[in-house]
């Protein structure tokens, strides 16, 4: 770490629990962030502001005027540009040091699970099931921690998965792949602006946590939020040892 380093993250580096080990840790790290939206904009920020040294940011949609009342990645002067280009821009003005990949395109099968593969950790900041599910399973079958949240209306949820604690639950013991959900879009329900920056910053916090290899995760357990009164709920979230996509892949 150079002096300016040093200097960037000193009160990361103040802090015992991080300390200059923990910095490098996260200066060492590659984290993948999957959606560039209203979720991924607060986790990318952070990350980026906090020093994970390679971001990853997946997203094929590009930047609506629509987006600005809660997508803090975004502006005005970039309505139109792809959401991985604008986050881009917006990451390197905050920290150059930062070397950002995009991927402008939905990623499925062998290309989600290379990209799943060669990251510390992986952001689930998606907006749909089918998605969410695909990315739990990358993660579980190469043992990469994933970070999954998800924001509508004035609620929110945040939770941490993962395959490399024999105890903790996957996605996919939550919510069952073999069962139907109703898909809630912003652009249909709408969502409180603020949601979406608490839930991101939470997923950033848990990411950083476990890439600096600091404090206790939310594995096994699922945050709730209701904006309208602000009232968090916590539910623990055991494993299925039945479960289809992780049930046979501990070991006892």
């Amino acid at each position: 770490m150079n002096d300016n380093q040093l200097l960037r993250y000193s009160r990361h580096i103040l802090l015992d629990e991080i300390d200059i080990a923990g910095q490098q840790r996260l200066l060492d790290a590659r984290a993948l962030i999957i959606g560039a939206g209203g979720l991924g904009s607060p986790v990318a920020l952070y990350l980026a502001a906090a020093g994970i040294g390679t971001i990853t940011l997946v997203d094929d949609d590009q930047v609506d005027l629509t987006n600005l009342q809660r997508q803090i990645m975004h502006t005005a002067a970039r309505v139109g540009m792809l959401k991985v280009d604008s986050g881009r821009a917006a990451l390197q003005q905050i920290n150059d040091e930062v070397n950002v990949i995009t991927v402008a395109k939905r990623v499925a099968g062998e290309e989600l699970a290379e990209l799943v593969a060669g990251a510390s950790v992986v952001l689930d900041c998606s907006d749909n099931f089918a998605t969410r599910h695909a990315i739990n399973r990358a993660c579980v079958a190469h043992k990469v921690p994933l970070v999954s949240g998800a924001a509508i209306r004035f609620d929110g949820q945040v939770s941490v998965f993962d395959p490399r604690d024999a105890a903790s639950p996957c996605y996919a013991c939550l919510f069952s792949p073999e069962l139907a959900f109703e898909e809630t879009l912003c652009a249909e329900m709408g969502v409180f602006a603020p949601l979406v920056g608490i839930i991101g910053s939470t997923q950033a916090a848990e990411a950083l946590k476990l890439v600096a290899h600091i404090g206790v995760s939310l594995a096994g357990h699922l945050l709730m939020l209701d904006a309208r009164d602000m009232s968090w709920n916590r539910i623990q979230v055991p494993r299925n040892a039945a479960c289809p996509v992780c049930g046979g892949s501990h070991s006892a």
